[in-house]
């Protein structure tokens, strides 16, 4: 399996999209990862990998201070059962570790669902390594994948 860095880059530039990826220290929070960026929490994405019943996945992309709302997310899919997946099940999908995961260069190409309310934003997100932020203008990234734009957010718990 290549650099995933390297299958993040190369599947960037084969869908014409222009990133940054950025090496960056770790963070204990979503408010301490969005000050080390210089960045809003909602401008962090958060991209999960949702398994349906049939065994086949999806991507959501979720700005880091909602939550993923699964009912708004079946009605739209149209299915009755969604999960996350064990992190080896997620691995197996995408190529790439909870925490890290990202469409782009996915060793799967499932279908992207983004959160309505990403759009317009340039957003940095999982770039396929530990340690490092991918920041991507969303509208290209979302014309890229022909991604299903949606509100599937909800307000996240709060902690």
């Amino acid at each position: 399996m290549p650099d995933p860095l390297d299958r993040v880059r190369s599947a960037a530039a084969a869908r014409g999209l222009d990133i940054e990826l950025r090496e960056r220290p770790a963070a204990s929070s979503l408010a301490e990862a969005a000050a080390l960026l210089g960045l809003e929490p909602a401008d962090i994405v958060k991209t999960l990998v949702v398994k349906r019943s049939d065994d086949s996945y999806l991507f959501a992309l979720i700005p880091g201070d909602l939550a993923i709302s699964w009912p708004k997310l079946r009605a739209l899919v149209g299915v009755n059962k969604l999960r996350l997946p064990e992190p080896e099940l997620a691995l197996q999908a995408t190529g790439y570790e909870r925490g890290t995961i990202v469409p782009i260069g996915s060793t799967h190409d499932w279908p992207v669902y983004a959160d309505a309310s990403i759009a317009g934003r340039r957003i940095a997100m999982g770039a396929g390594a530990h340690g490092y932020s991918l920041f991507v203008d969303a509208d290209e990234l979302i014309a890229a994948y022909d991604a299903t734009v949606a509100d599937i957010s909800q307000p996240a718990a709060p902690r």
